[in-house]
């Protein structure tokens, strides 16, 4: 059977995890007691289209944009003591179109913006390859810039130190270490497949990827930041994949370094009922997958997304 890399991403006041088969939220209710829902990965596209390099990277990462952000509402309704609107956000069937929607318009602010700030560096003279660093030094400043301030809200601050505890499950399973509160707790707070590092490896390929392009007209050039994202997402998926893969060889760890350091802004030390939630999910999703005969497909889930990757 081929590997399989769990992952899955915080919510409010709890931890989404992704299995083989079924993805799983748990969520610390107002009461104080773990409300959870689990429910199958139903995948509109071909099995085995997931088996596709830089395929199945757009795939896994859109099927995560879904599922998470449908979590997401599930959790804050829990959050709030309202379980019957958290079975409605669950079961929305325009939330699909409500998400890529609200995915276009954080990636248009992000990667069109840069753009018409680098404009008065083009109008001084810069040539190509500098206008085109200044860009994405720009979008990098933008990114690091919108994490820490919304770092700075008590309410993202918690969802952050479920983050935590969503990668110190991960890493104490992957370790092999016991998956209990005294096991996960001295677990790094940093991992090489987390949704943060994803996104700094984006922004650091557009650098690259875009500086190929020269200095086209305007239009021309916004177009093609829009057309060109999924292949600098995809790439990045694999590179992301592949870092994980070759962790244990210390030049990949030294590649990986700025990744991890990253993760510190979007991580923060969760308490025992934060991890005992993030053990909670994690069990849901392997107790189906050790019940499931039939292998399935081998896709990675992003680990420690925040927002949706």
């Amino acid at each position: 059977m081929a590997r399989f890399y769990y992952g899955g991403q915080a919510v409010m006041e709890g931890v989404m995890m992704r299995g083989r088969r079924t993805v799983a939220v748990a969520v610390r209710a107002p009461s104080g007691e773990i409300v959870v829902h689990q429910e199958v990965i139903a995948r509109p596209f071909a099995a085995r289209l997931f088996r596709l390099p830089f395929l199945r990277g757009l795939l896994g990462l859109y099927e995560m944009l879904v599922l998470g952000t449908r979590m997401l509402l599930y959790s804050a309704e829990i959050a709030a003591g309202d379980a019957e609107g958290a079975e409605d956000a669950v079961s929305s069937k325009a939330l699909g179109i409500g998400t890529v929607a609200g995915a276009l318009i954080g990636v248009g602010v992000f990667l069109l913006v840069p753009v018409l700030l680098t404009r008065p560096f083009d109008h001084a003279g810069a040539n190509a390859i500098v206008s085109n660093v200044i860009e994405g030094v720009i979008r990098l400043a933008m990114f690091l810039a919108y994490i820490i301030l919304i770092g700075k809200m008590p309410d993202i601050r918690r969802v952050f130190a479920y983050h935590g505890a969503e990668h110190k499950t991960i890493n104490a399973y992957e370790r092999g270490e016991p998956l209990t509160v005294d096991g996960v707790r001295p677990q790094s707070l940093q991992h090489p497949r987390c949704g943060t590092g994803f996104l700094l490896v984006v922004a650091v390929l557009c650098i690259v990827v875009f500086a190929f392009l020269g200095r086209p007209p305007l239009v021309v050039r916004l177009l093609s930041r829009v057309v060109l994202i999924p292949l600098v997402a995809a790439i990045a998926y694999e590179l992301l994949r592949l870092g994980a893969n070759y962790y244990h060889h210390r030049l990949v760890r030294a590649v990986l370094r700025p990744s991890l350091a990253l993760q510190r802004l979007t991580t923060r030390e969760p308490d025992d009922e934060q991890i005992a939630v993030a053990l909670r999910a994690f069990a849901l999703v392997k107790a189906a997958d050790e019940a499931v005969i039939e292998e399935p497909v081998a896709v990675a889930a992003p680990v420690g997304v925040i927002g949706s990757v």
